[in-house]
């Protein structure tokens, strides 16, 4: 062997030295610092498992947690909670009672009956089931349809304005205000539909009912995710314990995230709204258009009673494809 690959053949034996010591050196430190950080672990849960504060604590959570999915199971169960006409009412924020509710709803059925009937012309043999259907309709329809749009616009109003409520809370409580006194400054001092909500449950906390009954209850009154998760981390943090302003403060981040994503849906669908708004009101326009044109050629479809069977078997077919088309359209989260 020449001299020159002698000393190239003892480098390499070197590097291979070197190399190998430092892997090993590497390997039994990381592994020594496994095994450190396994046996910290290991005893720091043999000291939270053997701290009876924690042990209890961890008992109440557990329990506190379970109460409450048991209340929303039940609650999911009973489906009528919520959904008669009183509880939409109270939703809705409108100043109306039953009663007048329902005597509005059977006069705007009249009067859509009595103009179909007399305007429409549909009052021979089975022409009277249009006026008849359409009187139903408008009766038990559209009065509901208003109500629902009341609740939609007062819970949209709610949601943009709890967060900042929420905020309220917890600046309050870090500056030491107690809780009641945070919930009486939000009553008193945010708009409406949230300072009314508050100030009922400010109200019934100084009659004497426990917090957590008086959420449950602006729960039902306001049956959205947010005031049902307010509603648990409350009873979670009265009954476990805990940092009530970072809980909160958490919430109100989770909440803000929430409405952020509620926009970019809206965003992302409205494509799909105004195709279906163009869907929806095409057959209609169509008409216009052709009666505006040669209304000789679609009078048919008002005068004979074929024309009549066909307007109605398209005006069921052209509700049903609205239905759907919202039912596609409609997000829930």
């Amino acid at each position: 062997m020449t001299p020159e690959m002698m000393t190239y053949a003892i480098a390499g034996l070197a590097f291979i030295a070197i190399t190998g010591l430092g892997f090993a050196f590497a390997g039994g430190g990381g592994r020594g610092k496994q095994s450190k950080r396994l046996k910290s672990i290991s005893d720091g849960s043999k000291n939270r498992v053997g701290d009876p504060a924690a042990t209890a604590r961890r008992k109440q959570m557990e329990s506190t947690t379970k109460a409450l999915r048991d209340r929303e199971e039940a609650a999911r169960l009973n489906r009528s909670v919520g959904r008669s006409i009183e509880d939409k009412i109270k939703q809705s924020g409108l100043n109306l009672t039953v009663p007048a509710f329902w005597i509005g709803s059977l006069v705007i059925g009249a009067v859509a009956a009595a103009g179909t009937f007399f305007v429409g012309g549909f009052n021979e043999g089975w022409q009277l089931l249009v006026p008849a259907g359409i009187g139903f309709a408008a009766a038990f329809g559209l009065p509901r349809w208003i109500l629902g749009m009341a609740i939609g616009a007062r819970q949209k109003k709610f949601i943009g304005q709890f967060a900042d409520a929420i905020d309220v809370i917890v600046r309050g409580v870090k500056s030491g205000l107690p809780l009641n006194e945070c919930l009486r400054m939000i009553a008193r001092e945010s708009p409406q539909p949230l300072g009314g909500e508050f100030q009922v449950v400010v109200d019934a906390i100084a009659m004497g009912v426990p917090i957590d009954q008086a959420l449950h209850k602006m729960y039902q009154r306001t049956p959205i995710q947010e005031v049902n998760f307010f509603n648990i981390v409350l009873n979670i943090q009265q009954r476990a314990g805990g940092n009530l302003s970072e809980a909160l403060g958490n919430l109100s981040t989770v909440l803000r995230s929430r409405k952020l994503l509620r926009e970019k849906i809206k965003a992302l669908s409205s494509e799909a709204k105004a195709s279906a708004l163009i869907i929806g009101s095409l057959p209609v326009i169509v008409m216009l258009l052709v009666y505006m044109t040669t209304p000789g050629y679609i009078m048919s479809l008002f005068v004979t009673d074929l024309g009549h069977l066909l307007l109605l078997i398209a005006a069921g077919l052209m509700g049903a494809g609205i239905y759907i088309m919202r039912s596609m359209i409609n997000f829930n989260f």
